[in-house]
């Protein structure tokens, strides 16, 4: 075989694994790309503490609690507030999908937020093993 009739074989065969990989990815639901990811959307005052709009997507049969943290910003030794709340497993849709859920944060004794706060707030996954993953963090003014 000549060396030039070896390397439009060799270009040939290249090209039809890229075309091949390429629509193997084309196929992919697209929603499996974006399972486990949390976006912090919205925080807010209520009166029983802070409310956070969360958009989530997990997997199915994943067994885990998203947690939100916040902490006020800027505050040192006593004045320092923490806030947090967890929306447990079974009340989380897991399809691939996102969602939308609203985390109520209540605050730790002691603690509280005014309007004009500057907050901190992270939301992650837990799972029964401990592990947590998936961590978001913002910073926003009530």
């Amino acid at each position: 075989m000549k060396s030039s009739r070896l390397r439009r074989r060799l270009a040939g065969t290249a090209a039809a694994t890229v075309l091949i990989g390429a629509g193997a990815l084309a196929a992919a639901p697209s929603a499996v790309a974006k399972a486990n990811l949390l976006t912090i959307g919205k925080v807010s005052l209520q009166e029983s503490g802070l409310r956070a709009n969360v958009t989530y997507s997990c997997d199915p049969g994943m067994n885990h609690q998203l947690v939100a943290n916040a902490t006020k910003v800027g505050a040192t030794g006593h004045d320092e507030s923490i806030a947090a709340g967890t929306i447990k497993s079974a009340k989380l849709t897991c399809d691939y999908d996102s969602h939308a859920a609203q985390v109520s944060l209540r605050p730790a004794v002691g603690s509280h937020f005014a309007k004009g706060d500057k907050v901190k707030v992270g939301v992650f996954y837990f799972d029964e093993d401990g592990f947590s993953y998936a961590h978001q963090e913002t910073v926003t003014v009530l």
